[in-house]
């Protein structure tokens, strides 16, 4: 019954809003069992086109015109995070993400971001959570701390917010939520200045990090780009174009972007990315 309402929904978005209760939890428990299947680290073949989406923050609307214009066989989607609060359609922007992966599971990736991570830090504002409802917050929680972390992909990683002091790429695979790498990636921010661990940002709590310690990680990677989103303060593109932050939400920007990656060329700075405004 599930089965046909997921293929309903992705025929025409604007139903999403008709699942009952009863269906939500179906969607989670589905949902659940894929993610479980999935590890930390996403690799996707070096071939074809990667399509980076950032936070989208309850602007059901962009994800609905991304799904549309770019989810096919020949392309794999990479949301980066944040998908619920701040925007006015957080509940049905992540029940249609949920139903788009059950729908194409292999050629769309969800990564989690700090705010999927409400089960082990709250934070405010955060009105998708205070607004779900006890017990099914408690199923939501559950479900979205086992997304995965990031995805690697030729020479770029892509992520929610900054990289991971851990020794090699695989090595977010073992990353566990709430430990120090796990905070470092979905809450952790980039300063354009020379350093490397700049400490905890005291109006925001979160870690900061500069150029050296940018420069040592990727070095370590081997990796060209970072893709991520996160920190709307930030410059778009830092450290001579070889970290991207992009936006996808109305809830943050006037303007809406996404990132799309062609593997079938060498990607070594952001300007071989393509910048698109949805």
């Amino acid at each position: 019954m599930l089965d046909e309402k997921v293929r309903e929904i992705v025929e025409d978005p604007a139903k999403v809003s008709q699942l009952a209760p009863k269906e939500v939890e179906e969607l989670l428990q589905e949902a659940e069992q894929v993610f479980e299947k999935e590890p930390r680290l996403i690799e996707i073949p070096a071939s074809g086109q990667t399509i980076f989406v950032g936070d989208t923050h309850g602007d059901f609307d962009a994800t609905s015109i991304i799904a549309r214009r770019y989810l096919g066989d020949d392309r794999t989607l990479v949301f980066l995070g944040d998908y619920v609060d701040r925007g006015r359609n957080s509940k049905a922007n992540i029940n249609y993400l949920l139903c788009l992966k059950l729908a194409y599971p292999g050629n769309l990736f969800l990564l989690q971001g700090n705010h999927e991570g409400y089960g082990i830090f709250q934070f405010y504002p955060a009105d998708f959570w205070e607004t779900v409802g006890q017990e099914l917050r408690k199923v939501y929680e559950r479900v979205l701390l086992k997304l995965p972390l990031a995805v690697a992909t030729g020479n770029i990683i892509g992520l929610h917010g900054a990289l991971p002091d851990i020794r090699t790429v695989a090595d977010i695979n073992k990353i566990q939520a709430g430990d120090e790498e796990w905070k470092q990636i979905t809450w952790g921010d980039w300063q354009d200045v020379d350093g490397d661990y700049l400490g905890i940002d005291r109006y925001t709590g979160r870690p900061q990090f500069g150029r050296t310690y940018f420069d040592r990680l990727m070095k370590r990677f081997e990796k060209n780009v970072l893709i991520r989103s996160h920190q709307p303060g930030t410059a778009q593109a830092m450290y001579d174009n070889h970290c991207l932050t992009i936006f996808t939400s109305y809830a943050y920007m006037p303007t809406r972007t996404i990132a799309i990656a062609n593997l079938e060329e060498e990607i070594k700075t952001v300007d071989d990315l393509v910048i698109q405004m949805i």
